[in-house]
């Protein structure tokens, strides 16, 4: 699958234009001159387009792409900065954290990703409730999937069900529930955690050391935040 944000960016604009207008993946091939499959694998961002495909397929929903320029990734340094200077709670509830981790109960976890850092003063995107689970306790978490009436990302389909809950089967590790999203890092043993506290919960968190060895995504960030505020490299301690 070709890692180009670029592609990302027109497969989200291209499925949003077409959604918006209600149209389907082969009606839209039909307007353009294109077949169905070419429309789907643009959309899923497993194919690079040219640009004469990309102006036929806008140009059938009436629109037209415009070309700008920017400070390599200066959205990234604006939504860091924006994030910065909201309330660590109100994040909280905006993620539905606390409602995700006692609908989860008894399950054994550890947050980690983008969610652990939040928690130790880092302010990344968080998207969902990210959490290290065993292996073992993989029936105990498709348990709670089923509560929840979870939905299993489709990454094929670029949407939610269609697929089974279990862990075990292939697929991301990603479902929709109604606490909210959570995704989840399935290990053989979970990650040694650290106490983070906030107002009268207490929450089990990997550390930020470890989360830059274990999500790409999000020691990316970790790394820019850090340049934004002139830090030396070494991972903060846990806020507590």
């Amino acid at each position: 699958m070709p890692d180009s944000r670029l592609t990302r960016q027109i497969a989200a604009a291209l499925r949003d234009e077409r959604e918006r207008r209600e149209l389907t993946q082969r009606r839209l091939a039909d307007l353009a001159g294109l077949s169905q499959g070419t429309v789907a694998r643009i959309e899923r961002g497993d194919r690079v387009p040219s640009l004469p495909v990309v102006e036929r397929l806008f140009a059938a929903l009436g629109q037209q792409l415009r070309l700008a320029v920017e400070p390599l990734d200066s959205h990234l340094d604006a939504a860091l900065a924006g994030l910065a200077g909201r309330p660590l709670a109100e994040r909280l509830d905006e993620l539905g954290l606390d409602r995700t981790l006692d609908a989860l109960g008894e399950l054994p976890y550890v947050l980690t990703g983008a969610t652990a850092a939040l928690l130790q003063g880092v302010p990344l995107p968080v998207a969902a409730v990210e959490v290290a689970v065993r292996w073992r306790d993989a029936a105990r978490l498709t348990a709670f999937l089923e509560r929840e009436y979870g939905l299993r990302w489709n990454a094929r389909w670029e949407e939610w069900g269609g697929l089974r809950l279990e862990p075990e089967e292939p697929g991301e590790h990603r479902w929709q529930t109604r606490q909210g999203e959570l995704r989840a890092r399935m290990c053989d043993e979970l990650p040694e955690p650290v106490e983070v506290r906030h107002g009268e919960r207490s929450y089990r968190v990997e550390p930020l050391i470890q989360v830059e060895l274990t999500d790409r995504r999000a020691a990316d960030l970790l790394r820019r935040h850090r340049q934004r505020l002139g830090a030396a490299p070494a991972a903060r301690g846990p806020a507590r």
